[in-house]
């Protein structure tokens, strides 16, 4: 709590800030000279200008990614070895947190509270927990007669693009990053091109770690340019993906039109968080129901945005909702006291304000928030809205709004939420408000959900894994799991 009351607007000051690619251990430029501002959400302030990198290099960054791995510099190193880089590459996040905290504020616009405090920690959480890992991943012995000996070994990939959203740049990037070095693959990262900066900055800190040159790559561009060529490419062996559904099919459609490389991601969410009359503590569902959608402004691919209320007690349950949801406001980012930021840039802005303005058109009743807010500081924020009134055919509760609306729809009987629930093309995320032991089982297994909540909402670490149901994506970040998107699995047969 100490680094985070400091004076963050004196911080900025003294910040440099690199906007360049990182290619083969180097800071430099897009081949074509191309730049693109980095402008903050929080005041409209060009924080600097970023190399708008495209297919020239994309080839570049994969022939030295492909370079770095047969070498087997990193690839072949021992375990225990990769091992202990990858811990000081985490204790370089973790020391460097400050600097990183207050680049991802003022690139997308969350609470530096929120940024210190989650994404740094938890960034170096994630690569440290990957890193201990390494040498606690074994093969398999496989039985057979004593003449045979069957082996089950599992070896890096290869070339591995790693495509990261801008709700959770660093920690996002961390994810993916930390299983698929430890596994002993070679990296092209793209950060989104509105959230490029701690992607670009972390290079640093992973070459300083130990993490050979040409090993971690980071290429910024947009997904029409950088995106699509990864995508195409001939020799990267797997993309790992986390954003848009739409984006995951297209990366599907390039993986068949190029190589058949592996495609594993983590798309949209329209998670439903069910409160039954049973919930131990209201006033408890009613501040987790707020936290789980306005959390990160809503910007959040689990976030809560479909509440199923039970009929019985939504009288009751309403107004603690509207209380607890004023608790969130949205201040400026670089307060340490605000925990309610500016929306990432103008489009998610004007995205969120045109689906409150359809969610009113649709028939739902408009409860609290709903306005553009902070106007007067050239900043991008919105109030966190709640619409009640709301059925699940509406807009507003099948599509992923990714901003802090929130649908209230009522139900009657634990079938019909299962139902309700269920009713959506995504399967991320669910919660479950209930006292009753068997009725949070049974309701835990009905829902087509990666993760399911009980009697709180978004809650875990790095020993369980993440991910969603059907298009939500496949495949599942963090735990053990992860390491299998990573690495190529051979049996090897031998005769005595």
């Amino acid at each position: 709590m100490a680094e985070l009351n400091r004076d963050w607007h004196k911080e900025r000051a003294a910040l440099q800030i690199q906007g360049k690619a990182f290619i083969n251990g180097e800071y430099v430029p897009a081949v074509s000279g191309k730049t693109f501002p980095c402008i903050s959400p929080i005041n409209g302030e060009v924080l600097v200008e970023v190399a708008s990198c495209d297919v020239a290099d994309v080839n570049v960054a994969v022939l030295h990614a492909r370079q770095s791995f047969e070498s087997g510099i990193w690839s072949r190193m021992a375990p225990s070895a990769r091992k202990k880089v990858m811990i000081r590459f985490a204790d370089l996040i973790q020391a460097n947190a400050v600097e990183l905290a207050l680049l991802e504020t003022l690139d997308v616009g969350k609470p530096i509270r929120d940024s210190l405090n989650y994404d740094v920690i938890n960034a170096a959480d994630s690569i440290r927990w990957c890193g201990e890992a390494i040498d606690k991943v074994y093969g398999e012995v496989a039985a057979t007669a004593e003449s045979e000996i069957g082996l089950v070994t599992r070896e890096p990939i290869g070339v591995v693009a790693i495509v990261v959203p801008w709700n959770f740049p660093l920690l996002m990037a961390c994810w993916k990053l930390g299983p698929a070095l430890a596994a002993g693959n070679s990296i092209i990262l793209k950060p989104s091109e509105k959230s490029p900066l701690t992607a670009i900055r972390v290079a640093q800190l992973a070459l300083e770690a130990g993490i050979p040159a040409g090993v971690f790559n980071v290429v910024p561009g947009f997904g029409h340019t950088v995106g699509q060529a990864m995508g195409r490419h001939m020799d990267i062996d797997t993309i790992a993906f986390t954003g848009s559904t739409r984006v995951a099919k297209q990366l599907l459609v390039y993986s068949g039109e190029s190589n058949m490389k592996r495609v594993w991601m983590e798309a949209g969410g329209k998670s439903p968080n069910i409160v039954f009359a049973d919930a131990p503590d209201l006033k408890a569902a009613a501040e987790g129901a707020a936290a789980g959608i306005a959390y990160n402004q809503g910007e959040v691919c689990s976030a809560g945005s479909r509440l199923l209320v039970q009929r019985s007690i939504f009288d009751e349950f309403m107004p603690l909702l509207v209380e607890a949801m004023n608790e969130w406001k949205p201040g400026d980012p670089l307060d340490p006291e605000t925990n309610f930021g500016a929306m990432v840039d103008r489009g998610q802005l004007e995205t969120v304000l045109n689906y409150i303005k359809l969610g009113e058109e649709e028939g739902a009743r408009l409860v609290s928030g709903g306005r553009q807010a902070l106007q007067n500081t050239g900043g991008l924020f919105v109030e966190p809205t709640i619409f009640s009134g709301v059925n699940n055919a509406m807009k507003i509760a099948q599509e992923e709004i990714f901003g802090p609306v929130l649908s209230v729809i009522v139900f009657d009987e634990v079938d019909e939420a299962i139902r309700i629930a269920n009713d959506s093309l995504y399967g991320l995320a669910a919660a479950i408000w209930t006292s009753n032991l068997s009725k949070a089982h049974r309701v835990a297994r009905a829902l087509k959900s990666g993760s399911v909540w009980v009697n709180q909402y978004d809650m875990g670490d790095m020993t369980a894994p993440f991910g969603g149901y059907k298009q939500s994506g496949n495949g599942r970040d963090k735990s053990l799991h992860a390491f299998h998107k990573y690495s190529e699995l051979k049996a090897t047969w031998i005769k005595i």
